[in-house]
Protein backbone atom coordinates (compact mmCIF):
# COMPACT_ATOMS: atom_id res chain seq x y z
CA UNK A 1 0.00 0.00 0.00
CA UNK A 2 1.36 3.63 -0.59
CA UNK A 3 0.40 5.75 1.79
CA UNK A 4 -0.89 9.63 1.11
CA UNK A 5 -1.06 12.09 4.29
CA UNK A 6 -2.29 15.58 4.13
CA UNK A 7 -1.64 17.51 6.96
CA UNK A 8 -4.66 20.21 7.15
CA UNK A 9 -8.50 19.85 6.57
CA UNK A 10 -9.65 22.92 5.84
CA UNK A 11 -10.36 24.19 2.52
CA UNK A 12 -7.47 22.55 0.37
CA UNK A 13 -7.12 19.81 2.04
CA UNK A 14 -10.44 18.90 2.43
CA UNK A 15 -10.82 19.49 -1.86
CA UNK A 16 -7.68 17.09 -2.20
CA UNK A 17 -8.70 14.19 -0.30
CA UNK A 18 -12.52 14.20 -1.57
CA UNK A 19 -11.07 14.03 -5.35
CA UNK A 20 -8.05 12.13 -4.53
CA UNK A 21 -10.19 9.47 -2.77
CA UNK A 22 -12.52 8.99 -5.81
CA UNK A 23 -9.17 8.54 -8.40
CA UNK A 24 -6.49 6.30 -6.34
CA UNK A 25 -7.32 2.62 -6.19
CA UNK A 26 -8.44 1.66 -2.38
CA UNK A 27 -6.79 -1.54 -2.71
CA UNK A 28 -3.69 0.13 -3.50
CA UNK A 29 -3.53 3.57 -1.15
CA UNK A 30 -4.03 4.84 1.96
CA UNK A 31 -5.46 8.31 2.40
CA UNK A 32 -4.96 10.11 5.80
CA UNK A 33 -5.79 13.93 6.75
CA UNK A 34 -4.62 15.57 9.96
CA UNK A 35 -6.56 18.35 11.59
CA UNK A 36 -6.22 19.83 15.39
CA UNK A 37 -10.07 19.52 15.87
CA UNK A 38 -13.23 18.38 14.15
CA UNK A 39 -14.51 22.22 13.20
CA UNK A 40 -14.59 22.84 10.43
CA UNK A 41 -14.87 26.67 9.41
CA UNK A 42 -16.11 28.43 6.84
CA UNK A 43 -13.65 31.24 6.92
CA UNK A 44 -15.24 34.04 4.32
CA UNK A 45 -18.11 34.26 6.92
CA UNK A 46 -16.02 36.10 9.74
CA UNK A 47 -16.37 39.11 7.68
CA UNK A 48 -20.53 38.75 7.88
CA UNK A 49 -19.97 37.96 11.74
CA UNK A 50 -19.89 41.24 13.27
CA UNK A 51 -22.60 42.88 11.44
CA UNK A 52 -25.19 39.81 12.08
CA UNK A 53 -25.71 38.70 8.17
CA UNK A 54 -24.28 35.05 9.66
CA UNK A 55 -24.73 33.65 12.79
CA UNK A 56 -21.88 31.55 14.43
CA UNK A 57 -23.82 28.02 13.00
CA UNK A 58 -23.77 29.05 9.72
CA UNK A 59 -20.05 28.94 9.69
CA UNK A 60 -19.51 25.46 11.62
CA UNK A 61 -19.93 22.29 10.59
CA UNK A 62 -18.15 18.90 11.58
CA UNK A 63 -15.26 18.01 9.76
CA UNK A 64 -15.38 14.39 9.75
CA UNK A 65 -18.80 15.18 7.79
CA UNK A 66 -17.41 16.44 4.96
CA UNK A 67 -14.23 13.68 4.85
CA UNK A 68 -15.27 10.64 2.20
CA UNK A 69 -15.89 7.14 3.23
CA UNK A 70 -12.05 5.99 3.19
CA UNK A 71 -10.11 8.57 4.45
CA UNK A 72 -8.67 8.37 7.89
CA UNK A 73 -9.24 11.50 9.73
CA UNK A 74 -6.36 12.20 12.81
CA UNK A 75 -7.36 14.76 15.39
CA UNK A 76 -4.11 16.11 16.66
CA UNK A 77 -1.70 18.80 16.47
CA UNK A 78 1.19 18.28 14.54
CA UNK A 79 4.76 18.66 16.21
CA UNK A 80 7.10 18.36 13.05
CA UNK A 81 7.80 16.56 9.80
CA UNK A 82 10.76 14.55 9.25
CA UNK A 83 10.95 14.72 5.67
CA UNK A 84 14.23 12.73 4.80
CA UNK A 85 12.30 10.11 6.84
CA UNK A 86 8.83 10.87 5.16
CA UNK A 87 7.47 10.16 9.02
CA UNK A 88 5.28 12.68 10.47
CA UNK A 89 5.50 12.93 14.48
CA UNK A 90 2.17 14.39 16.56
CA UNK A 91 2.33 15.79 19.25
CA UNK A 92 0.50 12.98 20.89
CA UNK A 93 3.49 10.84 20.44
CA UNK A 94 2.15 9.18 17.53
CA UNK A 95 3.99 9.05 13.86
CA UNK A 96 2.80 8.89 10.72
CA UNK A 97 4.62 7.41 7.54
CA UNK A 98 4.09 8.49 4.20
CA UNK A 99 4.98 8.11 0.49
CA UNK A 100 3.33 11.22 0.15
CA UNK A 101 2.87 14.21 1.71
CA UNK A 102 0.69 17.44 1.02
CA UNK A 103 0.81 20.20 3.61
CA UNK A 104 -2.61 22.05 3.58
CA UNK A 105 -2.57 23.95 7.18
CA UNK A 106 -3.19 27.22 5.60
CA UNK A 107 -1.99 30.72 7.47
CA UNK A 108 -3.44 32.04 10.93
CA UNK A 109 -3.34 36.02 12.13
CA UNK A 110 -0.67 35.78 14.88
CA UNK A 111 -1.33 39.28 16.93
CA UNK A 112 1.84 38.03 19.16
CA UNK A 113 4.20 39.23 16.24
CA UNK A 114 3.15 42.98 17.14
CA UNK A 115 4.67 44.33 20.28
CA UNK A 116 1.46 45.46 22.17
CA UNK A 117 -1.35 44.09 20.01
CA UNK A 118 -2.00 41.23 22.79
CA UNK A 119 -2.25 43.94 25.70
CA UNK A 120 -4.61 45.54 27.92
CA UNK A 121 -6.91 47.23 25.08
CA UNK A 122 -7.02 42.83 23.14
CA UNK A 123 -10.30 43.00 22.68
CA UNK A 124 -11.75 45.85 24.65
CA UNK A 125 -11.06 48.14 21.63
CA UNK A 126 -8.53 45.68 19.83
CA UNK A 127 -10.13 43.42 17.77
CA UNK A 128 -9.27 41.12 14.76
CA UNK A 129 -11.98 39.00 12.83
CA UNK A 130 -9.29 36.97 11.05
CA UNK A 131 -10.65 34.35 13.83
CA UNK A 132 -14.00 32.81 14.59
CA UNK A 133 -13.40 33.96 17.99
CA UNK A 134 -12.22 37.60 17.06
CA UNK A 135 -14.65 37.92 14.81
CA UNK A 136 -17.90 36.73 17.35
CA UNK A 137 -16.05 39.77 20.08
CA UNK A 138 -16.39 42.28 17.19
CA UNK A 139 -19.66 41.78 16.98
CA UNK A 140 -20.25 42.66 20.35
CA UNK A 141 -18.21 45.81 20.22
CA UNK A 142 -19.59 47.18 16.86
CA UNK A 143 -23.00 46.92 18.67
CA UNK A 144 -22.29 49.32 21.11
CA UNK A 145 -19.50 51.67 19.61
CA UNK A 146 -21.51 54.79 18.79
CA UNK A 147 -19.13 57.35 18.16
CA UNK A 148 -14.97 58.21 17.55
CA UNK A 149 -12.26 57.00 15.68
CA UNK A 150 -12.48 53.47 13.86
CA UNK A 151 -9.41 52.44 12.49
CA UNK A 152 -9.09 49.82 10.31
CA UNK A 153 -5.45 48.18 9.88
CA UNK A 154 -3.65 45.57 8.54
CA UNK A 155 -0.32 45.02 9.67
CA UNK A 156 1.56 43.07 6.89
CA UNK A 157 0.92 41.49 3.22
CA UNK A 158 0.46 38.55 2.58
CA UNK A 159 -2.58 38.08 4.52
CA UNK A 160 -5.30 35.24 3.49
CA UNK A 161 -8.66 37.36 1.16
CA UNK A 162 -6.18 40.59 0.88
CA UNK A 163 -9.31 42.09 0.04
CA UNK A 164 -11.06 41.37 3.30
CA UNK A 165 -10.10 44.82 5.13
CA UNK A 166 -11.75 46.74 2.87
CA UNK A 167 -15.22 44.81 2.48
CA UNK A 168 -14.92 45.00 6.50
CA UNK A 169 -14.39 49.12 6.20
CA UNK A 170 -17.37 49.26 3.22
CA UNK A 171 -19.53 47.19 5.60
CA UNK A 172 -18.81 49.30 8.20
CA UNK A 173 -19.26 52.83 6.40
CA UNK A 174 -22.80 50.89 5.65
CA UNK A 175 -23.82 49.97 9.12
CA UNK A 176 -22.74 53.24 10.50
CA UNK A 177 -24.75 55.17 7.97
CA UNK A 178 -28.04 52.56 8.71
CA UNK A 179 -27.70 53.02 12.17
CA UNK A 180 -27.86 56.79 11.80
CA UNK A 181 -24.36 57.74 13.58
CA UNK A 182 -21.67 57.83 10.29
CA UNK A 183 -21.68 61.55 10.79
CA UNK A 184 -20.22 60.60 14.44
CA UNK A 185 -17.62 58.45 13.76
CA UNK A 186 -14.08 58.92 11.70
CA UNK A 187 -13.63 56.05 9.88
CA UNK A 188 -9.87 55.54 8.86
CA UNK A 189 -8.34 52.69 6.89
CA UNK A 190 -4.66 52.29 7.36
CA UNK A 191 -2.34 49.87 5.10
CA UNK A 192 1.22 49.20 4.55
CA UNK A 193 0.60 49.50 0.72
CA UNK A 194 0.98 52.78 -1.11
CA UNK A 195 -3.12 52.49 -1.88
CA UNK A 196 -5.84 50.68 -1.37
CA UNK A 197 -5.14 47.33 -3.27
CA UNK A 198 -1.87 45.60 -4.45
CA UNK A 199 -2.74 45.65 -7.99
CA UNK A 200 -2.97 49.48 -10.05
CA UNK A 201 -6.55 49.76 -12.00
CA UNK A 202 -8.49 48.03 -9.21
CA UNK A 203 -6.22 49.79 -6.11
CA UNK A 204 -7.32 52.96 -7.93
CA UNK A 205 -11.10 51.84 -8.35
CA UNK A 206 -11.63 50.64 -4.35
CA UNK A 207 -9.58 54.02 -3.52
CA UNK A 208 -12.04 56.20 -5.45
CA UNK A 209 -14.79 54.33 -3.37
CA UNK A 210 -13.20 54.79 -0.05
CA UNK A 211 -12.72 58.25 -0.74
CA UNK A 212 -16.44 58.60 -1.95
CA UNK A 213 -17.26 57.44 1.06
CA UNK A 214 -15.37 60.06 3.17
CA UNK A 215 -12.94 56.97 4.67
CA UNK A 216 -9.14 57.87 5.32
CA UNK A 217 -6.26 56.78 3.97
CA UNK A 218 -3.32 56.43 5.93
CA UNK A 219 -0.86 54.30 3.61
CA UNK A 220 2.75 53.24 4.04
CA UNK A 221 2.10 52.41 7.44
CA UNK A 222 4.46 49.91 8.87
CA UNK A 223 3.10 48.60 12.30
CA UNK A 224 6.22 48.97 15.01
CA UNK A 225 3.65 48.56 18.34
CA UNK A 226 0.18 49.15 19.45
CA UNK A 227 0.46 51.96 22.53
CA UNK A 228 -2.20 50.81 25.00
CA UNK A 229 -1.77 53.66 27.11
CA UNK A 230 -2.36 56.39 24.19
CA UNK A 231 -5.00 53.59 22.38
CA UNK A 232 -3.00 54.22 19.39
CA UNK A 233 -0.85 52.15 16.40
CA UNK A 234 2.72 53.39 15.59
CA UNK A 235 5.09 52.90 13.03
CA UNK A 236 8.62 52.52 12.48
CA UNK A 237 8.70 56.03 11.07
CA UNK A 238 7.02 57.01 14.36
CA UNK A 239 4.06 58.30 13.24
CA UNK A 240 0.67 57.77 15.45
CA UNK A 241 -2.92 56.75 14.36
CA UNK A 242 -5.05 56.86 17.74
CA UNK A 243 -8.09 54.98 17.68
CA UNK A 244 -11.37 54.29 20.17
CA UNK A 245 -12.32 51.19 18.39
CA UNK A 246 -9.18 49.49 16.33
CA UNK A 247 -10.07 46.84 14.37
CA UNK A 248 -6.53 45.10 13.13
CA UNK A 249 -5.19 42.35 10.71
CA UNK A 250 -2.65 41.05 12.69
CA UNK A 251 0.75 39.42 10.68
CA UNK A 252 -0.86 36.27 8.82
CA UNK A 253 2.33 33.20 9.16
CA UNK A 254 2.02 29.53 8.12
CA UNK A 255 2.20 26.45 10.88
CA UNK A 256 4.52 26.60 13.34
CA UNK A 257 5.06 23.01 12.66
CA UNK A 258 6.72 24.10 9.45
CA UNK A 259 9.35 26.01 11.18
CA UNK A 260 10.30 23.07 13.26
CA UNK A 261 10.70 20.88 10.24
CA UNK A 262 12.59 23.16 8.14
CA UNK A 263 10.49 23.22 5.59
CA UNK A 264 9.32 27.03 5.57
CA UNK A 265 10.73 30.41 4.97
CA UNK A 266 10.54 32.84 7.58
CA UNK A 267 6.47 33.21 7.71
CA UNK A 268 6.18 29.81 7.39
CA UNK A 269 5.30 29.47 3.84
CA UNK A 270 6.60 26.46 1.75
CA UNK A 271 8.67 27.24 -0.94
CA UNK A 272 7.32 25.31 -3.78
CA UNK A 273 7.41 25.50 -7.61
CA UNK A 274 4.28 28.38 -8.03
CA UNK A 275 2.91 26.29 -11.32
CA UNK A 276 3.23 22.60 -10.18
CA UNK A 277 2.92 23.25 -6.43
CA UNK A 278 5.80 21.03 -5.32
CA UNK A 279 8.05 21.42 -2.74
CA UNK A 280 11.34 22.67 -4.13
CA UNK A 281 13.42 20.41 -0.97
CA UNK A 282 11.44 17.19 -1.21
CA UNK A 283 10.29 15.60 -4.18
CA UNK A 284 7.47 13.84 -2.80
CA UNK A 285 6.11 16.24 -1.00
CA UNK A 286 3.44 19.38 -2.09
CA UNK A 287 1.89 22.35 -0.44
CA UNK A 288 -1.50 23.80 -1.45
CA UNK A 289 -3.92 26.70 -0.43
CA UNK A 290 -2.32 29.36 1.52
CA UNK A 291 0.58 26.95 2.96
CA UNK A 292 2.76 27.59 0.12
CA UNK A 293 4.47 31.02 -0.87
CA UNK A 294 3.11 30.88 -3.91
CA UNK A 295 3.20 34.69 -4.80
CA UNK A 296 -0.84 34.76 -5.60
CA UNK A 297 -3.17 35.31 -3.34
CA UNK A 298 -4.39 33.68 0.17
CA UNK A 299 -7.94 33.40 -0.97
CA UNK A 300 -10.40 30.51 -1.16
CA UNK A 301 -10.54 30.80 -5.05
CA UNK A 302 -7.24 30.05 -5.51
CA UNK A 303 -6.92 26.94 -3.28
CA UNK A 304 -9.82 25.82 -5.43
CA UNK A 305 -7.97 26.45 -8.87
CA UNK A 306 -4.86 25.25 -7.56
CA UNK A 307 -6.71 21.79 -6.37
CA UNK A 308 -7.78 21.41 -9.81
CA UNK A 309 -4.38 21.76 -11.25
CA UNK A 310 -2.82 19.75 -8.23
CA UNK A 311 -4.76 16.55 -8.76
CA UNK A 312 -3.78 16.03 -12.49
CA UNK A 313 -0.46 17.21 -11.98
CA UNK A 314 -0.26 14.49 -8.73
CA UNK A 315 -1.75 11.54 -10.50
CA UNK A 316 0.69 12.15 -13.24
CA UNK A 317 3.56 12.54 -11.03
CA UNK A 318 3.15 9.50 -8.43
CA UNK A 319 2.82 7.25 -11.94
CA UNK A 320 6.26 8.22 -12.47
CA UNK A 321 5.27 10.80 -15.44
CA UNK A 322 5.86 14.39 -16.05
CA UNK A 323 3.35 17.06 -14.51
CA UNK A 324 1.49 18.57 -17.34
CA UNK A 325 -0.83 20.75 -15.47
CA UNK A 326 0.52 24.21 -14.60
CA UNK A 327 -1.24 26.38 -12.12
CA UNK A 328 -1.30 30.02 -13.28
CA UNK A 329 -2.32 32.03 -9.75
CA UNK A 330 -5.92 32.61 -10.53
CA UNK A 331 -7.86 34.31 -8.16
CA UNK A 332 -11.72 35.04 -8.28
CA UNK A 333 -12.99 37.54 -5.76
CA UNK A 334 -16.03 38.82 -4.77
CA UNK A 335 -15.82 42.33 -3.23
CA UNK A 336 -18.60 43.58 -0.87
CA UNK A 337 -18.91 47.07 -0.93
CA UNK A 338 -22.00 48.10 1.35
CA UNK A 339 -25.66 48.50 0.59
CA UNK A 340 -26.57 45.33 -0.56
CA UNK A 341 -23.98 46.00 -3.64
CA UNK A 342 -20.42 44.14 -4.08
CA UNK A 343 -17.72 44.29 -7.23
CA UNK A 344 -16.04 40.99 -8.50
CA UNK A 345 -12.21 41.12 -9.57
CA UNK A 346 -10.79 38.13 -11.63
CA UNK A 347 -7.00 37.83 -11.96
CA UNK A 348 -3.61 35.81 -11.75
CA UNK A 349 0.26 35.68 -11.58
CA UNK A 350 0.49 38.04 -14.76
CA UNK A 351 -2.87 40.03 -14.84
CA UNK A 352 -4.56 42.28 -12.49
CA UNK A 353 -7.82 42.52 -12.16
CA UNK A 354 -9.40 44.14 -15.29
CA UNK A 355 -13.31 45.50 -15.89
CA UNK A 356 -15.52 43.94 -18.12
CA UNK A 357 -18.15 40.98 -17.59
CA UNK A 358 -17.72 37.44 -16.38
CA UNK A 359 -18.01 34.61 -16.86
CA UNK A 360 -19.89 34.98 -20.08
CA UNK A 361 -18.49 37.80 -22.27
CA UNK A 362 -20.81 41.12 -22.75
CA UNK A 363 -23.31 38.58 -21.09
CA UNK A 364 -22.08 38.49 -17.42
CA UNK A 365 -24.33 37.94 -15.12
CA UNK A 366 -21.36 39.09 -13.13
CA UNK A 367 -19.34 42.99 -13.46
CA UNK A 368 -15.27 43.28 -13.10
CA UNK A 369 -14.34 45.98 -11.20
CA UNK A 370 -18.03 47.83 -10.54
CA UNK A 371 -20.70 47.60 -7.75
CA UNK A 372 -23.37 45.24 -8.68
CA UNK A 373 -26.50 43.89 -6.82
CA UNK A 374 -25.58 40.78 -8.81
CA UNK A 375 -22.26 40.50 -7.11
CA UNK A 376 -23.18 40.89 -3.85
CA UNK A 377 -25.81 38.22 -4.30
CA UNK A 378 -23.15 35.91 -5.77
CA UNK A 379 -20.69 35.96 -2.57
CA UNK A 380 -24.06 35.29 -0.40
CA UNK A 381 -24.13 32.43 -2.67
CA UNK A 382 -20.84 30.97 -2.49
CA UNK A 383 -21.74 29.45 1.25
CA UNK A 384 -23.69 26.83 -0.35
CA UNK A 385 -21.81 26.87 -3.11
CA UNK A 386 -18.45 25.71 -0.25
CA UNK A 387 -20.43 23.57 1.24
CA UNK A 388 -22.12 21.49 -1.11
CA UNK A 389 -20.38 22.14 -3.86
CA UNK A 390 -16.33 23.09 -3.60
CA UNK A 391 -15.62 20.82 -0.61
CA UNK A 392 -17.13 17.59 -1.73
CA UNK A 393 -14.98 18.27 -5.20
CA UNK A 394 -17.56 18.70 -7.25
CA UNK A 395 -17.13 20.54 -10.62
CA UNK A 396 -17.94 24.07 -10.72
CA UNK A 397 -18.36 25.35 -14.38
CA UNK A 398 -15.65 28.35 -13.75
CA UNK A 399 -12.22 28.47 -15.53
CA UNK A 400 -9.45 26.61 -13.64
CA UNK A 401 -7.12 28.78 -15.84
CA UNK A 402 -7.99 32.85 -16.01
CA UNK A 403 -9.43 33.99 -19.16
CA UNK A 404 -9.20 36.93 -20.98
CA UNK A 405 -12.91 36.36 -22.70
CA UNK A 406 -15.25 39.52 -21.60
CA UNK A 407 -12.43 41.40 -19.85
CA UNK A 408 -11.67 45.54 -21.12
CA UNK A 409 -7.93 44.93 -21.50
CA UNK A 410 -6.85 48.92 -22.36
CA UNK A 411 -9.25 51.08 -20.45
CA UNK A 412 -9.22 54.64 -22.02
CA UNK A 413 -11.66 56.19 -19.06
CA UNK A 414 -10.92 56.34 -15.53
CA UNK A 415 -12.13 53.20 -13.84
CA UNK A 416 -15.63 52.42 -13.15
CA UNK A 417 -17.17 54.63 -10.16
CA UNK A 418 -20.94 54.72 -10.77
CA UNK A 419 -23.15 52.18 -9.14
CA UNK A 420 -26.60 49.93 -10.55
Amino acid sequence: MRRLVVLGGGTAGTMIVNKLRKRLPRDQWEITVVDRDDNHLYQPGYLFLPFGTYTPGQVVRKRHTLIPDGVDLVLAEVDRVEADKNTVHLQDGRTLGYDYLVIATGTSPRPDQTPGMLGEQWRRSVFDFYSFEGAQALAGALRSFDHGRLVVHITEMPIKCPVAPLEFTFLADAFLRERGIRDRVELVYVTPLSGAFTQPIASAQLGSMLEERKILVEPDFMIESVDNDKKAIVSFDEREVPFDLLVTIPLNMGADFVARSGLGDELNYVPVDKHTLLSKKHDNVFAVGDASDIPASKAGSVAHFAVDVFVGNFLEHVAGRPMTGSFDGHANCFVESGNGKGLLIDFNYDTQPLPGKFPVPALGPMSLLKETRANHLGKLAFRWIYWNVLLPGRPLPLPVHMSMAGKVTAPTTAPHTDKE
